[in-house]
């Protein structure tokens, strides 16, 4: 495997924290709410007894026909939470999902610097395209750095939620283009129409559907669509990243990818695991006087190549 090749480890913040983990769940604290959900990651027992984890303000069980919150009273249909630099509007979702993803803020730290390093170095505005965008923690993080977006997503309602965590992070009039539409075939037109980025994102499922009901399987299209985005960057490209969560390839099979890229361009290229470090998973060891090591939930992979 590649020297650049590390496990990124995300920690609690005041308005985050992952409280524990196990057996097939994740208990976490978005702000004052405590929800506990599936995570099919957590292989291993849980360290809170079974008291907290009933204190949650909610919880998501899977049913035959898909999947429910089970809210408390006190809990609201959505609420603000500030999480790396930035706001999100938290929604409990059919899907399990929050709307926050905080395992990534390793990423938009990333590209945050590379960004701010760009500004100015460049003859032009600094360009990016966000490919499969959903509640826009990255293009946030891309606006909020000096670079003008597009944000691609297939679902109105996501980019609509995006929109609403641009404005309140004070973002609102930024240089973000939104954007509902099927990434394959935005990708193709822009080709077209001959338009340059200097950095794409992208955080492809592994299946789905565009807005007018197009077909997405990781497996058949995903090498077609990096592919074409490799004739989209500029000349002086800026950065490549690539996240993986549900589709169960490895960092290495992103990182083969992305070396065409590194050997016409040079620079660097990273991949890993992201994680998310559960604030409580030390100094609970049950012997005396010896401290738990940290336990880190898997939360996805990354390949990332950046020019350096």
């Amino acid at each position: 495997m590649t020297k650049n090749s590390h496990i990124v480890s995300i920690e609690s913040t005041g308005d985050y924290a992952l409280l524990d983990s196990g057996n097939g769940e994740k208990l976490e604290r978005f702000g004052d709410i405590v929800l506990s959900r599936p995570d099919p990651q957590a292989l291993w027992g849980k360290r809170l007894p079974v008291s907290d984890w009933k204190k949650a303000g909610g919880s998501f069980s899977r049913e035959e026909s898909g999947g429910k919150w089970s809210l408390k009273s006190h809990v609201l249909a959505k609420w603000l939470v500030s999480f790396g630099g930035l706001k999100f509007w938290i929604r409990p979702t059919a899907f399990k999902h929050t709307g926050l993803f905080p395992e990534q803020a390793a990423n938009w730290e990333w590209l945050r610097k590379i960004i701010e390093a760009g500004v100015g170095k460049v003859p032009q505005d600094i360009e990016v395209l966000n490919l499969f965008g959903y509640t826009g923690g990255a293009t946030l993080a891309c606006a909020q750095a000096g670079a003008k977006v597009v944000h691609i997503d297939s679902s109105k309602a996501a980019v609509t939620w995006a929109r609403e965590n641009a404005e309140a992070s004070g973002l609102k009039e930024a240089p973000i283009r939104w954007i509902v539409e099927d990434a394959r075939a935005f990708v193709e037109r822009e080709i077209k129409r001959g338009r340059k980025y200097d950095g794409i994102i992208m955080d492809p499922p592994a299946f789905g559907h565009g807005p007018t009901s197009e077909l997405w399987r990781i497996e058949e299209h995903f090498l077609p669509l990096v592919q074409n985005c490799l004739t989209l960057l500029s000349d002086t490209p800026l950065f490549f990243l690539i996240n993986g969560y549900s589709a169960g390839y490895s960092a290495v099979a992103y990182e083969n990818i992305l070396l065409d890229l590194k050997a016409k361009h040079g620079g660097e290229i990273e991949i890993g695991e992201i994680t998310i470090e559960e604030s409580g998973s030390r100094g609970t060891g049950k012997e005396k006087g010896r401290e738990s090591q940290a336990r880190l939930l898997p939360a996805g992979i990354f390949a990332r190549w950046s020019l350096r």
